[in-house]
């Protein structure tokens, strides 16, 4: 299987509250729940074409909302990013974040109920693994029995000790880079963006601290013998949620922890849980491969490669045949790279500081999806056309769905719907949209040549039939079934007539001839022929797509 993964924001995903305001705490904007991810709302998840869903923002980090009545120590304001917080700075490693709880002290009662009701819908659950930082007032009331806190036992004098947790500036105090003086940290720890320094800037992490995996940043030794004690605990981190029925880890800045960690800790991990998958956020395609092969990760981000080419062809400032290079880049690893379009950390398409119109990013789309057997992740609310118009607070006007602030999204909201999770409150575009992405994501496991088929560019081969600034093409195939998907990113109409080199033949075996076919995304209907010394005709609408299906053309017989 394809695994199609669909991120969520639980705070945001299911809130209902119409008018949030600015910068507004939980009491005026409100929060979405575990509870509301109801056999019905995970159904229409499932639905859509989803396999996996990542649940974002789960464990307890830094907020500024008190839960001191149930026993959680509370967290200082100024190093606190927004009124919800970072989920990135985690407070507890152990424990929910009880926003997200309709019986604060059921928590976690609630989450392994979500897990099961995930499973009970055919869903993998997927939670964050943030192991490069945490909060800055890090403390777990919800530890194991006989687990001791980071830091708890650090020599405070030296700057860095293997036995440490964390990196210290021997007498220099914390300077928060709000000007507030609400909170006092003595010695100061480094921040959690490699800033090793006691006075970080607004733009670093400044409400995290690093953690220290045996790394001296002073002269880059390593001290990985013996076994660190960052490492111990981090490893009994990831065995607590993997009991808890976790599928996957999606592992925050992977790459800004040592590569011997993690084939260290993976190796352990799926001993012990076979079916465990790990995902690493990471942006330096020469630690691509290290990571796979020696790292233990099944998937790794491929942002810098295809996300960033994609983005770059929406905006004109790449031509489409740069997508060949994206492939080339990656090339026997393919099936290990994580395609997406939005995240948490990028712009939304439709938003006015990208695209502005999330129709016209479908060629983008079916490429991401389609190219490859790869997994592909939405974010809630792309499916929608979701723009993030609003400054909801500390994220500002920026393009993004907060995710330090209390807030309700309205395309959402429309389709939640109270939770009856459907359409007939959507607007109309909105619908055309969301129908158009169950099609993609749904077709990317009932095509066998999408889920695990063949690969193969014919860019080099059309450069004189099309214009290769807008235009792109490909086969994907699977036994005896080929699928030809060609994407037009221009504004105008697309008439393209497609060679098939022998070579495809050859390579892919297809028999040529005429076969039925069928246009996957509109379900038109025709009699094709494909050849070597025949070009294919296709019309291609503006910023659109088609995926012709040839049906038994395995070279098996002549035609």
């Amino acid at each position: 299987m394809k695994p199609i993964i669909y991120q969520v924001f639980p705070r945001w995903f299911t809130n209902t509250v119409t008018n949030p305001v600015p910068d507004g705490d939980i009491s005026q904007n409100g929060c979405g729940k575990l509870n509301h991810f109801t056999p019905t709302l995970l159904r229409a998840i499932r639905n859509l074409g989803v396999t996996h869903i990542w649940y974002t923002g789960i464990i307890e980090h830094a907020t500024a909302t008190s839960y001191e009545q149930f026993g959680i120590k509370s967290s200082t304001p100024s190093v606190v990013k927004g009124k919800a917080g970072s989920p990135y700075a985690i407070r507890d490693y152990y424990d929910i974040d009880p926003d997200l709880a309709e019986d604060v002290p059921g928590r976690m009662k609630e989450f392994e109920k979500l897990v099961l009701r995930t499973h009970e819908d055919g869903l993998k659950v997927i939670l964050d693994f943030v192991p490069n930082h945490v909060a800055r007032e890090y403390f777990s009331d919800a530890k194991p029995r006989g687990t001791e806190d980071f830091g708890a036992h650090d020599n405070t004098d030296v700057a860095f000790s293997p036995d440490n947790s964390f990196y210290y500036m021997p007498g220099q105090e914390f300077i928060s880079p709000t000007g507030a003086n609400d909170y006092r940290e003595f010695p100061a720890k480094a921040t959690g963006n490699d800033c090793f320094t006691a006075a970080p800037s607004v733009n670093d992490w400044y409400e995290t601290v690093k953690l220290n995996y045996g790394i001296d940043y002073r002269d880059g030794s390593q001290h990985f013998s013996p076994i660190p004690a960052t490492w111990q605990k981090m490893l009994h981190i990831l065995r607590y949620w993997a009991k808890k029925g976790v599928d996957a880890f999606r592992c925050d800045m992977a790459f800004m922890v040592p590569l011997e960690f993690w084939h260290w800790a993976t190796e352990q991990i799926k001993k012990e849980f076979p079916s465990i998958q790990f995902i690493a956020e990471i942006y330096d395609t020469g630690l691509y491969r290290p990571f796979i092969e020696y790292g233990g990760f099944d998937y790794l981000y491929d942002k810098v490669t295809l996300y960033d080419t994609l983005c770059a062809i929406l905006r004109g400032n790449a031509p489409a045949s740069a997508i060949t290079s994206c492939w080339q880049t990656v090339d026997g690893i393919n099936s290990h790279m994580l395609h997406f379009l939005e995240n948490h950390d990028e712009l939304r398409l439709a938003s006015s500081q990208f695209m502005g119109s999330a129709m016209e990013t479908l060629p983008a789309l079916i490429v991401s999806a389609t190219i490859s057997s790869a997994p592909f992740m939405i974010y809630a609310g792309q499916e929608l056309g979701e723009n993030a118009p609003d400054a909801e607070g500390f994220s500002g006007h920026d393009g993004r769905t907060s995710i330090f602030d209390y807030w309700s999204i309205p395309s959402l909201r429309r389709w939640y719907n109270g939770g009856k999770c459907n359409s007939s409150r959507l607007l109309k575009q909105e619908k055309s949209l969301r129908k158009t992405y169950k099609k993609v994501l749904n077709l990317c496991n009932t095509e066998k040549a999408v889920a695990c088929g063949q690969f193969y560019d014919l860019m080099y081969v059309n450069y004189n039939n099309l214009d290769p600034r807008f235009h792109y093409v490909y086969l994907r195939h699977f036994k005896d079934e080929t699928i030809l998907i060609a994407v037009n990113f221009s504004n105008n109409a697309a008439e393209l007539n497609i060679n098939i080199p022998r070579h495809a033949f050859d390579f892919l075996k297809i028999a040529e001839g005429k076969y039925p076919a069928t246009e996957l995304l509109t379900e038109e209907k025709a009699q094709l022929t494909i050849s070597s010394t025949r070009q294919i005709p296709v019309t291609i609408r503006p910023h659109g797509a088609v995926m012709w299906k040839f049906e038994n053309c395995g070279n098996f017989s002549s035609k």
